[in-house]
């Protein structure tokens, strides 16, 4: 049988490699949607200069590719497209013929090298390096070396991550010698240097290379969660949490954790009461970082000098003043220890309009921390007026690149949320003497500006407009857009028509400095928990269904408007997972019966809609926005998918701890859901409601239902594909819920956790819970629940490695890929093999970019170890051919596992218009423009 469905497999495959040879051959055109996978990944680096400034390189993340133009005295002339990883966020030249392109989604950096006057260019290398490497440098001791920061884990680490180890730093530099790589599959780094943060992010480097410095992506600020099991029943009266004790209808809101704050000497909650005693862990806040680039090999300076507190909670990026040798800091400082969403007409305080200051904070070289918030004009103490409004149009929202002249006088930076490019006399920054002035301001058509490179010589600025994926160019003297230069976009028109909703700060409030990327960093999360119950809001029923019945445990089956604290959830993935929030409180479940996959409870379309609220009750807007822009904001933001899990093989096999964890996640009776097992409520099936023809089939931990959750509110079943990203808080106070380890475990990088409010620091925390009614403990009622002693630690920490790699929407191998030249065959060759056995198994689209008798080349693998190549003319050609064409000179060639679907788009018909791409370059059409055809 197995044999018969092996042929099965390939004939099917065969069958649809003619079709699409078929289908090319016509001319017909592609389905753009289908085609695309929407990451939203944010930009760090994306354009640089050659040092001679003759030439622009500017990464085109949505389409893959490095895009290559001459600098002229009137623009800039496209002069070649270079395919690379997944994702591309950031690029450094280091000469004018070698840049250096760091892959978001493929954990990769693409060496590229220019050829025929830079009007055509190829991977030579492909560097495989930690999870979502983010930014690049070169310094050290000739530029020669190469820096790039990675979070500490991916399948491509040559170490053990240690993920449920405490006190690990999560943060990695990877720093390469550029003449030396080595002959390994990855690359050789000289050192990984592991810094004491989370995730980082960007990178600057002094100008004469000796240091480096590292930013910690989602740095927090001081501030944890102590779960409800730690806080006096009771409210303020009693010790618990501060009041009101009711809403505004005078219903006691459910008891919930608490949100406290090191202020340098004690954690404190908002009244100033001291709750050290719940604490076991500290936040040294670790932001920047600095690394000598000269030492052998390069590591982070010793002592104080090595680094900075204090910085901000999200960094964005950073630029090193050439004359002073001071850091700017872009970033944002979060409000989330105080509470309450809503016009705060009952409790008498709210943050709306108010939850992150847009800065950038100035590091002098002794060590000093200075931040500056970029919006002094704002009068917080009043909200919200109609946009648009005087105080609105000064405002900078969500600062991102920056540049500095040469003589270090000015200071421009990039706002993805204002669309403008601010600019600062630096003297004025340092000693915040400057006032915020639209005159101090460039507007730049287009939105969303994200990169910013400043071009002394020309009187220039570019930056890449990331709502319409173009570059525009800036002129700094009448500070006006000279160019509005396009980039290929394959992304379909409904993600175009929507990015601006979740950034635009401008439009969503009052102040001009709040959008809901202020908390869902580039649709994702922020790392921290906030309070945003509604005071002023009324007690409403769930409208279910339940997977267990919150009354059967003494539960309301009603939300409270004062829920306590809630850790940002991520916009990743909402489609197909119906209701949102923690809660599910979010949801059109009142409107119509409930159905999969998209009535009632489970339309994850009218559960965003919802979400208009937010505009007036957080962000702080005088009204919601037009219900057309919210439905292309909804038509956009389900569309944002998770990238695939960085703890799971790249074969998607699991290793048996992880397989005995999944085991008994399906198996074992272990709490008193409805079937007895963790899937009952964590549904796992990645076909789910595949049948209906939904664009992200699959549940992964949650099918849309409500359930009883070990809390004293009802809650939606969560779903588990980003647990992984949720590391780094180790340490809390014993308690009946939770029980463990009392001890104080020192120094972390995260202050929030698993659970809701983020006061659960592990998964093996949370899967230890027990009481008589409930937890996941053996018993009478729970015969396949953990057992006692060091048996039962055992199967916690089985489940806790199964739920760390965890399935995601896509498999493993996705976004993975290497280069074969004609000296690595023996070591590349097996990973080769590995990502033709995944595409066979249907988890990706293998693509191969390379070049043919001196002439770009693409190709698909269509199954049965077949390749279709990019023009009409080539025949299919066999898996050891093709790898036989890198034996030549100049014959590399780049393997990469696409997202299922997009294959022949980012394979062979770059821009869907039913021409292969080789066809449209021999007849002198544009292979990146549909409109021309040969």
């Amino acid at each position: 049988m197995a044999s018969y469905f092996v042929v099965r497999d390939v004939l099917s495959r065969l069958v649809a490699a003619s079709a699409l040879l078929v289908g090319l051959a016509a001319g017909g055109s592609a389905e753009a949607a289908s085609s695309f996978t929407l990451f939203e990944s944010g930009h760090v680096r994306p354009l640089a200069l050659s040092p001679d400034g003759k030439l622009l390189f500017a990464v085109n993340t949505p389409d893959n590719h490095l895009e290559v133009y001459r600098v002229k005295d009137q623009g800039i002339e496209h002069r070649a497209s270079i395919p690379v990883g997944l994702e591309p966020v950031a690029v450094a030249a280091r000469s004018d013929t070698e840049v250096w392109v760091v892959n978001h989604l493929s954990d990769s950096v693409s060496v590229v090298e220019l050829t025929q006057g830079a009007r055509a260019g190829r991977v030579v290398q492909t560097l495989l390096v930690g999870d979502e490497p983010r930014d690049i440098v070169f310094a050290g001791p000739g530029r020669r070396r190469a820096f790039i920061t990675t979070a500490h884990r991916g399948q491509n680490v040559p170490f053990d991550p240690q993920l449920t180890t405490p006190g690990v730093g999560r943060a990695d530099v990877w720093v390469f010698d550029a003449d030396h790589l080595g002959p390994t599959l990855a690359g050789t780094p000289l050192t990984i240097v592991s810094l004491f943060s989370d995730t980082p992010r960007a990178l600057a480097v002094t100008p004469d290379g000796s240091k480096v410095y590292a930013a910690a992506f989602h740095s927090g600020n001081r501030t944890t969660s102590l779960h409800e099991g730690l806080i006096p029943n009771g409210g303020e009266a009693a010790g618990g949490v501060p009041g009101p004790a009711t809403n505004a209808e005078g219903i006691p809101h459910p008891e919930t954790g608490l949100i406290v704050k090191f202020n340098g000497a004690h954690w404190v909650d908002e009244l100033n009461r001291v709750w050290d005693s719940s604490v076991r862990l500290s936040l040294p806040d670790k932001d920047v970082f600095v690394i000598d680039a000269n030492a052998s090999p390069p590591r982070q300076l010793p002592g104080a000098a090595g680094f900075y507190t204090g910085v901000g909670t999200i960094l964005y990026n950073m630029v090193v003043n050439p004359v002073s040798g001071k850091v700017y800091v872009s970033n944002t400082e979060a409000g989330n220890e105080k509470r309450f969403e809503g016009p705060g007409i009952f409790a008498g305080h709210t943050i709306r309009g108010h939850l992150h200051e847009s800065r950038i904070t100035v590091l002098g070289p002794a060590g000093s921390v200075t931040p500056r918030h970029l919006n002094k004009h704002i009068d917080y103490n009043t909200c919200c007026a109609p946009v648009p409004n005087a105080e609105n149009q000064k405002s900078l929202a969500l600062p991102q690149q920056m540049a500095v002249t040469s003589d270090g006088k000015t200071l421009y930076v990039a706002t993805i949320g204002s669309s403008k490019i601010g600019v600062f006399s630096t003297a004025a920054l340092e000693n915040n003497t400057f006032v915020p002035s639209t005159s101090k301001q460039i507007p730049v058509p287009g939105g969303g500006p994200t990169g910013l490179l400043l071009d002394e010589a020309r009187r220039r600025l570019y930056t890449i407009t990331r709502f319409d994926n173009a570059i525009s160019i800036l002129s700094t003297t009448t500070k006006a857009e000279i160019a509005h230069v396009p980039m290929h976009n394959p992304e379909p028109p409904s993600v175009v028509a929507g990015r601006r909703f979740l950034y635009d700060a401008s439009f969503e409030s009052s102040h001009g400095d709040s959008s809901c990327a202020s908390c869902h960093v580039y649709g994702d999360f922020d790392s921290l928990a906030w309070d945003l119950g509604n005071p002023d809001g009324a007690v409403v029923d769930i409208p279910g269904p339940f997977e267990s019945h919150p009354l059967d445990f003494g539960i309301p089956d009603t939300h409270h408007p004062m829920k306590g604290p809630m850790t940002t959830q991520s916009l990743r993935g909402m489609a197909n997972h119906g209701p949102m929030h923690w809660r599910g409180d979010r949801t059109g479940g009142d409107e119509e019966p409930s159905a999969h996959p998209d009535s009632g409870t489970f339309d994850e379309v009218r559960a965003f809609m919802e979400f208009q609220a937010a505009f007036t009750d957080l962000v702080g807007r005088s009204e919601f926005i037009p219900e057309a822009d919210m439905q292309a904001f909804a038509d956009f933001i389900l569309q944002v998918t998770y990238p695939p899990n960085p703890n799971r093989a790249l074969d998607n096999s699991l290793t048996p701890a992880q397989q005995a964890g999944r085991s008994f996640f399906f198996n074992n009776v272990s709490d008193f859901s409805e079937e007895g097992t963790c899937v009952s409520c964590h549904v796992l099936d990645r076909h789910a409601n595949e049948e209906f023809g939904v664009d992200a089939p699959g549940f992964f931990g949650g099918d849309g239902r409500y359930t009883f959750d070990l809390e004293t509110e009802a809650f939606k079943s969560p779903h588990f594909r980003n647990l992984y990203q949720k590391v780094g808080m180790f340490g809390m106070a014993n308690n009946d819920l939770f029980p463990g380890s009392d001890a104080f475990l020192g120094d972390q990088v995260r202050g929030f956790g698993f659970n809701n409010e983020g006061g659960v620091p592990t998964l093996f925390r949370f899967v230890s819970s027990a009481t008589p009614d409930m937890g996941f403990n053996q018993s009478p009622l729970t015969p396949g629940g953990f057992p006692p002693g060091p048996e039962g630690d055992v199967m916690r920490r089985e489940v806790e490695q199964f739920l760390l790699a965890f399935d995601s929407n896509l498999a493993p191998i996705v976004g993975q890929q290497v280069t074969l030249t004609r000296h690595n065959a023996a070591v590349v060759g097996p990973r080769i093999d590995l990502l033709r056995a995944r595409a066979d198994a249907g988890e990706c689209d293998l693509v191969v970019k390379g070049s043919h008798d001196q002439e770009a080349a693409g190709f698909l693998y269509v199954g049965a170890g077949l390749f279709v190549g990019d023009r009409l003319c080539d025949a299919t050609i066999r898996d050891a051919a093709l790898r036989h064409r890198a034996s030549r000179n100049r014959g590399e060639l780049t393997y990469t596992c696409a997202p299922p679907g997009s294959g022949e788009r980012i394979g062979l018909d770059r821009d869907g218009d039913g021409f292969r791409d080789g066809d449209e370059e021999d007849e002198g059409s544009d292979p990146a423009d549909p409109s021309s055809t040969p």
